[in-house]
């Protein structure tokens, strides 16, 4: 590794994003970056043929995995077989390997929201006025119906997800790196996901998505751990986004993205140390 690490940024920041704008937030943190590291960022479907001149490939802002499902495929498995340094590092256990984390947890009883795969197990889905139906390897509601559950009965769930349609009172999101919270953000009106103010995590709910944090077992890399507040109080969780989330840097004080580019440096310093 050169005095200087090299980064490759992996991010598509021409990706129209609904109520995000990941070329600002990636500008902006490659920046800051550009202080300690020297980095080049490159489209998603260049990484492959980059990143062996690079000390570490980190992957960032680069759009849903289904407009370059092979693509990727190809990336992780060179990756792997080369032994590139990405960061996150592949071995995620969230949105990094689809859905079936979603899957394991309501399984393994977790405050997740009930889901489920096969026809057999509707049953034992809670009554709600509509069901989500969800590819098992979407993102950023690509593919997103909701049904009644009527028009459930012989739905072919093959490569589908389902989930009661939660009445929930608000979204929060919990930014970490490595295992260190940063911030968190909420959405105080359920019907706009993305206009996020500040929120003020109790023990309670930092307890909470500490279980995910463990759950998932990554030594290194930014998670975000999305939750709603269900009419009875409790948080459940939405996603493990450990692939590639986005993190509304522009929504939090400006003490608070320092600090945050602060620790991301250090964290990428141990990573490549590691």
């Amino acid at each position: 590794m050169s005095a200087r690490p090299r980064l490759l940024y992996v991010t598509d920041l021409a990706y129209p994003a609904r109520g995000r704008r990941y070329g600002d937030e990636d500008t902006w943190l490659t920046a800051r970056l550009r202080e300690g590291f020297d980095l080049a960022l490159c489209h998603p479907l260049d990484a492959t043929a980059l990143m062996d001149s690079f000390d570490a490939v980190v992957v960032r802002n680069s759009g849903p995995v289904l407009a370059y499902r092979e693509a990727y495929e190809e990336f992780r498995a060179t990756a792997l077989a080369r032994g590139t340094r990405v960061y996150n590092p592949l071995h995620g256990r969230g949105d990094m390997a689809g859905k079936q984390y979603l899957l394991d947890l309501t399984r393994a009883g977790y405050p997740v929201i009930p889901t489920v795969d096969r026809a057999a197990d509707l049953p034992s889905l809670p009554p709600a006025e509509a069901y989500a139906v969800k590819p098992r390897d979407g993102a950023d509601s690509l593919g997103l119906r909701f049904l009644p559950r009527e028009e459930l009965t012989g739905l072919d769930l093959t490569g589908l997800l389902v989930q009661p349609r939660i009445d929930f009172r608000h979204e929060v999101s919990f930014y970490y790196v490595d295992d260190r919270f940063q911030y968190a953000l909420y959405a105080p009106d359920p019907g706009r996901r993305w206009v996020l103010e500040p929120y003020g995590p109790d023990a309670a709910d930092l307890a909470f998505a500490r279980r995910f944090l463990d759950w998932n077992t990554l030594d290194h890399g930014v998670q975000r751990v999305d939750a709603c507040r269900a009419p009875g109080g409790e948080l459940l969780l939405v996603e493990l986004e450990d692939l590639n989330p986005y993190l509304s840097l522009d929504l939090v004080p400006g003490e608070t993205r320092e600090r945050f580019v602060a620790e991301l440096r250090d964290s990428l310093l141990r990573f490549l140390a590691g």
